[in-house]
């Protein structure tokens, strides 16, 4: 891995941003140069990096000279405009908003995955949707194992995944009904606080929503399955952090608790926590900070053949955007 690296963070002082820092520490990530970029109203700010303090720049066309690898977090259309310009000045870009995701020419990687299609980039790299990445984790080691022929899944998905005013519109919420009073809504469609709802992203004409085939198109891409087969529906639950996904899944081969629980075990990025006797299983709650996912009620389907049903969980700030991220750029820095 090169040792010299200039990084740039685009979105540097948001949710996702502050984590890809941190993250970029804690596996001591080779940067040598660190440039923090944001809005016109963030430059100037200071942020931690190796116990000194990095003042964050505004980011413009100009901020990528000499920079070796950009970690965009800055929503799609900043990708759009910018992230073509750092390529041009000859940074590696991975992108973590949708911008680029399902552009052929584009590989969309979870290096515990597709690792190997991080060569293949002419300049930008994809990191998934996180509620993607949390569900291929587990998937994805027992399509090795028994091929995975289609899915039924139903996501839980916590509030920060639409960003600060998603925890902020559930912590006024309920501090609005403790009070007696009228509940606002600012964020959602309705209350999120006590309550779950059958709606993330916008409806499209088929019936079902954006985010929900995203999680059909991004795991084709990832698993390299043209026809793999996918219904889900995604639920925003009042959960702070952390994405939890129940999944009934058909094979190929002929499946069993045993292996897939092997399976699990063995796969690199996932625990097995699966021990219903004392209450064993997955978490939010437990999982929000951890670098990596968990899966269990891990169970034979009763309802088709060759079928297993599981609940995996992750922290979908973490594993589904700045940790995995940064995983990819370090699969850069070792090309």
């Amino acid at each position: 891995m090169r040792e010299d690296l200039h990084v740039a963070v685009v979105g540097a002082t948001g949710a996702v941003g502050i984590e890809m820092l941190k993250t970029l520490e804690k596996r001591n990530f080779p940067v040598n140069k660190l440039s923090p970029l944001a809005s016109a109203r963030s430059a100037g700010k200071t942020l931690s990096f190796r116990g000194e303090d990095v003042a964050v720049q505004e980011l413009t066309r100009d901020s990528f000279d000499g920079v070796d690898i950009a970690l965009f977090s800055a929503g799609g259309g900043i990708s759009n405009e910018f992230a073509p310009t750092a390529v041009e000045a000859g940074a590696v870009v991975v992108d973590n908003s949708s911008a680029f995701r399902m552009d052929d020419s584009v590989p969309l990687v979870v290096p515990e995955i597709n690792a190997a299609d991080v060569a293949k980039h002419n300049g930008i790299i994809a990191n998934p949707n996180c509620s993607t990445i949390v569900t291929v984790m587990a998937l994805f080691p027992l399509h090795q194992a028994f091929g995975v022929k289609r899915i039924f899944a139903s996501t839980y998905q916590a509030v920060s995944g639409s960003g600060a005013m998603g925890i902020a519109e559930l912590e006024r919420q309920v501090g609005e009904i403790a009070e007696g009073e009228p509940v606002s809504r600012k964020v959602y469609p309705h209350q999120i606080a006590f309550n779950v709802l059958p709606h993330v992203d916008e409806f499209l004409d088929n019936g079902y929503t954006r985010e929900e085939m995203k999680m059909v198109h991004e795991s084709r891409k990832i698993m390299g399955l043209p026809d793999f087969l996918a219904s889900v529906t995604c639920v925003r639950v009042p959960v702070y952090r952390a994405h939890s996904i129940a999944v009934s899944a058909e094979f190929e081969k002929p499946v069993s608790v045993e292996h897939a629980r092997e399976v699990i075990n063995a796969a690199p990025g996932i625990d097995l926590n699966d021990n219903v006797a004392s209450n064993g299983y997955p978490l939010p709650l437990e999982l929000a900070g951890q670098d990596n996912c968990q899966a269990g009620r891990i169970r034979v389907d009763c309802a088709m053949e060759n079928g297993l049903s599981f609940w995996v969980a992750g922290d979908q700030i973490l594993k589904g955007a700045a940790l995995n991220t940064v995983q990819i750029a370090e699969e850069v820095a070792n090309l």
